[in-house]
């Protein structure tokens, strides 16, 4: 092996270890997390770290086979995403727009 190829396989090494140690963290955050929000954020995040972690299985065997199945995956992330945050919106709507209910308030 030459020395490029040397350092391409160590960098890409050093990738794939803080992948796996990103991952362990988030699913540390997914189980531990304080809300259900900050549990869909983790997750989101987690799909992201396993497109990292294609993204450098693909690099290290040299091989474009994962490409469209990280594609799905981020389409798969984004669309969770959106649909996470139109329910929290939705959850986190008013009632009502209407004035003061009761007679003390309305002053």
């Amino acid at each position: 092996m030459s020395v490029p190829e040397t350092v391409d396989r160590v960098l890409i090494s050093a990738a794939v270890v803080l992948v796996v140690v990103a991952g362990a963290l988030l699913l540390f955050r997914i189980s531990r997390g304080p809300s259900m929000l900050d549990r869909a954020i983790g997750l989101d995040v987690f799909a992201a770290v396993m497109i990292a972690g294609l993204g450098a299985k693909s690099a290290f065997a040299r091989d474009s086979f994962y490409f469209p199945i990280m594609l799905v995956l981020a389409f798969l992330g984004f669309t969770g995403s959106v649909g996470i945050a139109r329910f929290i919106a939705v959850r986190d709507k008013p009632l009502s727009r209407r004035g003061p209910r009761r007679k003390e308030d309305r002053k």
